[in-house]
């Protein structure tokens, strides 16, 4: 039963986690503009996130590992966005 409930607050954690980028890649979609957006902290979410998947597979943990594909690909949908749209 205690498991369920760490499983449960991993998962929230989770939720949380992957809706961070959301409101940037949608901004970023429908604008059209990311000059403000700094290339140099979308790498380095998408270091850190690679680090944190390496980790949940390590520990085999699927919050960890969910939250983290989740925020790896919106941060690679920023990075495309920064490089391929014209200010």
């Amino acid at each position: 039963m205690k498991e369920e409930y760490i499983e449960l607050v991993g998962f929230l954690g989770t939720l949380l986690t992957s809706i961070t980028f959301v409101p940037q890649v949608y901004h970023s979609w429908k604008s059209k503009k990311v000059a403000s957006l700094s290339i140099w902290m979308v790498i380095i979410v998408i270091a850190s996130t690679l680090s944190w998947l390496a980790y949940g597979f390590l520990i085999n943990s699927r919050p960890v590992i969910l939250a983290n594909s989740i925020v790896f690909l919106l941060a690679l949908v920023l990075l495309y966005f920064k490089i391929t749209f014209k200010e």
